[in-house]
């Protein structure tokens, strides 16, 4: 791996456990075991490394989706959404925990950041247009995109809302299965009768993603 990747992926996995704002420079060069003037070589700044890590992500996301796979499964083309929004969510979980400062303090990464959240209302919709396609919602074109912008806001700031309710609060896989469920449980008084038996399946199997994560903590701490 370049030492630029190298860089990224360190830089990445320190945000992620210790929070960006706690990471300096010389913390991912130690990290690494690399001069800063190494470091300082491929990035001037720790700004230029989160704009970098937030291109990965905005590549991510492009793919973690694909509008053009087929839709003859309408319960498994959301799980494939959900599925790729807890990815997404979880590798990523440094950005959403610290979204408001970090865009505070750079105009360019928002503006990155708003092509992105495009993406992810565009995913969404697909999505929601397939569901009144297959007759799992009766919602015009106005519900349909108002129900659309509120799901995006619960996968945008879930993790950053979890992490102010209480301090030092540690964002781990759980976190992230619950914000999922939460999507599923604002969808679900919304569809018809076939949609809500997909839906429910669908809260089942996250409820017992999240039961296992839940044990494998519990058996970290034992």
């Amino acid at each position: 791996m370049k030492t630029r990747d190298r860089i990224i992926h360190a830089a990445l996995a320190l945000f992620n456990q210790h929070g960006e704002p706690n990471i300096t420079t010389n913390h991912i060069a130690a990290d690494l075991g690399i001069s800063p003037g190494n470091l300082y070589y491929h990035f001037r700044n720790k700004e230029a490394i989160i704009h970098s890590i937030f291109d990965q992500y905005a590549q991510d996301l492009a793919l973690a989706f694909d509008p053009s796979q087929p839709r003859d499964d309408t319960q498994a083309l959301l799980q494939h959404y959900l599925d790729a929004t807890f990815s997404l969510m979880w590798r990523y979980r440094f950005f959403y925990a610290n979204l408001p400062d970090i865009l505070r303090r750079d105009d360019a990464l928002q503006q990155k950041y708003l092509g992105a959240q495009q993406q992810l209302q565009t995913n969404l919709m697909t999505i929601l247009h397939h569901y009144r396609q297959a007759g799992w919602l009766s919602l015009n074109d106005s519900a349909l995109s108002a129900v659309g912008e509120t799901l995006k806001q619960v996968a945008s700031s879930w993790i950053f809302y979890q992490s102010a309710q209480a301090p030092q609060t540690q964002i781990h896989a759980g976190v992230i299965y619950k914000g999922i469920l939460q999507m599923l449980a604002l969808l679900h008084p919304l569809t018809s009768a076939q949609g809500q038996m997909a839906i429910t399946a669908l809260i089942d199997h996250y409820e017992q993603q999240l039961v296992r994560q839940d044990s494998r903590s519990l058996d970290t701490l034992n």
